[in-house]
């Protein structure tokens, strides 16, 4: 897994700014499967998928905003660590959540290992569990007129 943990700095920011304007303009003008673009220092033309694109604009535009961002393939196996962090969890609670059997994992000697895609899941119905309870809340505030609305 690459990842990128530091805040890009202001200059970078400025910069993923400044290009993320013309980037936009120019990654509408054409609709094909592949595009080409050219590196002025090099001046090499490279072709890569218009998928690939897209994301080059989305990582500018979390620069511009100051994020650190951390690209992931997503069949990868994370550590407890990777895991926690991207549940912005601490190592020790996640480990408990596997061993409840509330995400699955697997061993490989004495680590445990979680799919992505597993964690992914698990934070999408943590999610969704969460907006439901706050839900019923916000139904029971207005129920009990507790001067909500």
């Amino acid at each position: 897994m690459e990842a990128i943990l530091e805040r890009p700095s202001l200059r970078d920011q400025q910069v993923a700014g400044a290009s993320l304007r013309h980037f936009a303009q120019a990654s509408k003008k054409k609709r094909s499967e592949a595009v080409t673009i050219r590196l002025q220092e090099s001046e090499v033309a490279i072709a890569i998928p218009r998928k690939a694109l897209e994301l080059l604009e989305f990582i500018l535009a979390s620069m511009a905003q100051g994020k650190a961002l951390s690209l992931i393939p997503s069949d990868s196996e994370l550590s407890t660590q990777q895991a926690a962090d991207l549940l912005n969890v601490s190592r020790p609670h996640l480990v408990k959540l596997l061993e409840q059997g509330a995400l699955p994992f697997k061993k490989v000697g004495s680590h445990r290992r979680v799919q992505l895609a597993d964690l992914l899941a698990y934070e999408a119905q943590h999610a969704a569990q969460q907006a439901q309870h706050l839900h019923f809340l916000a139904e029971q505030a207005q129920a009990l007129n507790l001067g909500y609305e």
